[in-house]
């Protein structure tokens, strides 16, 4: 038999063999895998709650300024004028825990006019923050700060000691604002709000520019009205990012 004949019959009896295996012995087992995917839309809607809190505690930041031929005289400066300004405050009711220096630093001073730029002294400067948890005592702790010496008053803020409840209220005017968006948009485009998939939000606020009574230099002598501080509201922000299925 010709070898090409020998190839035309293999396929011929590798299937007639198959044939007769499926009459005696019933039809070939068949694995089938399936996978399903599913994508799922959504929509993501905003909502901002605000609430107005009355501040209960303030932080001031004062500090001193002192230039001196040597940084000896200079540090002996600062320190005399932080340390009486320590005192005072202490005697008007502030704490010692809720005095913090903040900054302490010293620095030559140079003659740029010169060749050489040669020092012609130092600059010592030293800060303290000032926690004021009676805020009818405010406008003292200022004072008495720049009448023993201060020269520097910045960083005047008012805070919320517990946010906790201004926060949660705020936190659900946004919800209830984000809610209401989504289903205006669902009404409006014409599609079905499903579960909620997720939830973010952001907490912020603001506070109101700080009011004073006197414009004068606290070097100058003329600097003798007290301070008058206002402590307005503080506005705590919520905003919430709700997303949900649709149907």
């Amino acid at each position: 038999m010709k070898p090409y004949y020998i190839l035309l019959l293999v396929p011929v009896i590798f299937f007639a063999a198959l044939f007769v295996y499926v009459t005696i012995a019933g039809p070939l087992p068949l694995s089938i895998s399936s996978v399903v995917t599913q994508k799922t839309d959504s929509f993501t809607s905003t909502g901002e709650g605000k609430v107005s809190a009355t501040p209960d505690m303030a932080i001031v930041t004062v500090g001193v300024q002192s230039s001196a031929p040597t940084v000896a005289q200079a540090q002996d400066d600062v320190n005399k004028r932080m340390n009486d300004i320590s005192a005072a405050l202490k005697a008007i009711g502030i704490s010692e825990a809720d005095i913090q220096t903040t900054n302490y630093s010293v620095q030559p001073t140079y003659d740029y006019t010169s060749p050489n730029q040669r020092i012609t002294g130092y600059t010592a400067s030293s800060n303290i923050e000032i926690k004021v948890r009676d805020l009818d005592t405010v406008n003292a702790v200022i004072d008495t700060a720049t009448s023993q010496g201060a020269n520097m008053v910045g960083g005047l803020q008012f805070d919320v000691s517990d946010k906790t409840k201004a926060e949660q209220e705020a936190r659900q005017k946004a919800v209830d604002i984000a809610k209401q968006n989504a289903q205006a948009a669902a009404d409006a485009a014409g599609f079905t709000l499903g579960r909620i998939v997720n939830y973010s939000e952001q907490i912020g606020g603001n506070q109101p520019p700080m009011m004073y009574a006197r414009e004068a230099s606290l070097d100058s002598k003329l600097a003798t009205e007290p301070t008058q501080v206002e402590t307005g509201t503080q506005e705590i922000i919520v905003t919430v990012y709700l997303s949900y299925e649709l149907l």
